[in-house]
């Protein structure tokens, strides 16, 4: 898994007995250095791989008495995403790949192919790790009473949009060939729900109805409230909690839930952009206060892929000023001082 870089942020200082990962969040695909009980060491192996057995290891090794939580943090699927093991490229090898947004302006549509197939291998390498851990735990008799959560931080375009990336995505087009990623003429931060959209499953043996799915909109903030309930556990009562804790959803239950949200990305390298958003199921309000990109304004009932910016467009002036007012609004709550700038 992956941390802070300064000591201050070790794991182990945060209630882990053990950690073996790496703390910044560039180690490559193969081959890593990996802090290992506080010891850095060269690792020999695909990183995926070698993640997954250290997991494995600390289930078999662990104080079977106690109840345990491990989180296992992949650095896959980022970029870039070579070299994977044959069988994970072996699916994907010579056969045409359907990509998204083809017909998007001058897309370079030969290297978005090669990158999807690519992508999709490291997926694959995914897929294959998460596989042995299930087993594993099948193995040990704790399929039964163990919750197991698999989600990411991020989603991620190749081609969606012309871009390349997430949140500090780049155009992905022929005109842009041979340019440095962190040139300025590439770089286009965004806040697409390509870029926001990210994976979540969970399976918990006699609680969670196998199957279930849940329509509401859940956010990464979320998460923190509902493993405490997990847990059988309440919140601090002086943390100051944002997320909502969506186990009742889970479980079939109806609540009250907004399906609204605030989102906020700034970016200081290869380019400056200082983007916020606001988002409900109708429509998403995006704003840069840095001035160099242009707002944004989706109609998402009848634009849900967010293909034609509508920002100042008379037609939507009462849906961008309630945006825009509720956008504010959670800017202020948080102390963001560039909402004196609305």
């Amino acid at each position: 898994m992956a941390s802070g870089t300064l000591d201050k942020y070790r794991p182990a200082l945060f209630g882990y007995d053990r950690f073996i990962g790496f703390r910044p969040g560039g180690r490559k695909v193969k081959d890593p250095i990996l802090e290992i009980d506080g010891v850095e060491r060269k690792i020999e192996g695909l990183t995926v791989d070698l993640l997954t057995d250290y997991a494995i290891q600390t289930l078999r090794e662990r104080d079977r008495d106690k109840p345990f939580a491990l989180s296992l943090h992949y650095r896959a699927p980022h970029a870039p995403w070579l070299p994977v093991a044959d069988d994970d490229m072996a699916p994907y090898e010579g056969r045409p790949l359907t990509i998204p947004n083809p017909d998007f302006p001058d897309l370079d549509t030969e290297r978005v192919e090669r990158l999807m197939r690519e992508y999709l291998a490291s997926v694959t390498g995914i897929d294959r790790n998460v596989g042995r851990l299930l087993v594993a735990l099948d193995e040990l008799g704790l399929r039964e009473n163990t919750v197991v959560i698999f989600t990411s931080d991020h989603g991620y375009n190749i081609g969606h949009h012309g871009l390349l990336h997430k949140g500090n995505g780049g155009w992905i087009t022929n005109d842009r060939r041979g340019i440095p990623y962190s040139d300025p003429r590439v770089t286009q931060p965004n806040m697409y729900d390509t870029s926001l959209r990210v994976p979540s499953a969970v399976r918990w043996p006699g609680v969670i109805e196998p199957g279930t799915r849940i329509e509401q909109v859940i956010t990464n903030l979320d998460w923190y409230p509902t493993l405490l309930a997990m847990a059988g556990l309440l919140p601090h009562k002086e943390s100051r909690i944002h997320g909502k804790n969506f186990l009742p959803l889970l479980q079939g239950r109806s609540i009250d839930w907004d399906n609204s949200f605030y989102g906020e990305y700034s970016i200081h390298h290869y380019t400056e952009a200082h983007l916020r958003m606001f988002r409900t199921p109708e429509a998403k309000l995006v704003r840069d206060f840095s001035g160099n990109y242009p707002n944004r304004l989706y109609n998402l009932k009848d634009d849900p892929g967010e293909t034609r910016n509508v920002y100042g467009d008379p037609a939507y002036s009462a849906i961008q000023d309630d945006l825009n007012g509720r956008l504010l609004k959670v800017m202020r709550s948080l102390g963001d001082p560039l909402a004196q700038e609305r």
